[in-house]
């Protein structure tokens, strides 16, 4: 199914997001006069403690909780359909008592995987990224394109619409790195960017690419800056493999607290 795309600003975070579904929007992008910081947690934030270091750090600079636009969550296990829904009605009540999510508006971009090693106990952030008053010759545009894997979202079940169910066969696999592939490239195109654009690109799975990434990532996205190659799952029991990218103007990495 083809997902259609609206591109929406939001003025008082300083950016602009594309239209997702209520747990994250699919991307964002700085708007003029903005640009995108990212910070990286040492170690992954338990959600509750995240959400106050968040709120801490942008009051520390001066910027408002609206300024929040992409975050970066780790969780234990696959979800069922059931529970990932549960979790996301959790998650997005605070991005709606900070005034950001506004009935099923959510202008946030958002990444949540499992790792494979290292999990955390609970689900918890590993970074987040928020805009800052910036000079816009300064340095390239910046944004982030939310993690995606092989089901289009808004549906009823996940499961009736993944790419090769079950399937983990390396042709299996390649269908689903083309449709996610494709995906990105929407979400990229809805924001104005192209892969050329991205600073990092990043996929999520635990299966063996290898055989796959030159042909269906690195070559079809034209790929300068290489590929992050995480093992990890996506947050819904039965996907296999997800995807993210970004340009930030300035990474940094906390140790909290």
């Amino acid at each position: 199914m083809k997902t259609a795309t609206e591109v929406v600003d939001f003025p008082e975070g300083g950016y602009r997001y594309v239209k997702g579904v209520f747990q994250y929007s699919a991307g964002v992008a700085a708007q003029p006069g903005f640009a995108i910081e990212r910070v990286r947690f040492q170690k992954a934030v338990p959600l509750a403690d995240g959400f106050d270091a968040i709120a801490s750090h942008l009051a520390a600079i001066g910027r408002p909780l609206a300024a929040l636009c992409g975050c970066e969550l780790r969780s234990p296990a696959p979800f069922s359909e059931r529970g990932f829904h549960d979790f996301n009605r959790l998650y997005a009540g605070t991005l709606e008592s900070w005034g950001i999510v506004r009935g099923e508006r959510n202008p946030v971009a958002r990444t949540n995987v499992c790792p494979r090693l290292g999990a955390p106990a609970t689900p918890a952030f590993q970074a987040f990224s928020y805009t800052v008053p910036a000079d816009d010759a300064a340095g390239p545009p910046s944004f982030v394109v939310s993690g995606g894997g092989e089901a289009p979202d808004g549906h009823a079940s996940y499961r009736d619409v993944m790419v090769r169910l079950g399937d983990t066969s390396t042709e299996g696999m390649r269908d689903k790195l083309a449709y996610v592939m494709t995906e990105m490239e929407r979400r990229l195109a809805a924001l104005g960017f192209g892969w050329s654009d991205a600073s990092a690109v990043q996929a999520y799975t635990t299966h063996d690419i290898g055989a796959l990434v030159f042909d269906e990532i690195v070559q079809r996205g034209a790929l300068t800056t290489g590929l992050t190659w995480h093992l990890a799952r996506p947050p819904i029991v039965d996907m296999e493999y997800e995807m993210d990218l970004r340009c930030a103007r300035r990474e940094m990495a906390w140790a909290w607290p």
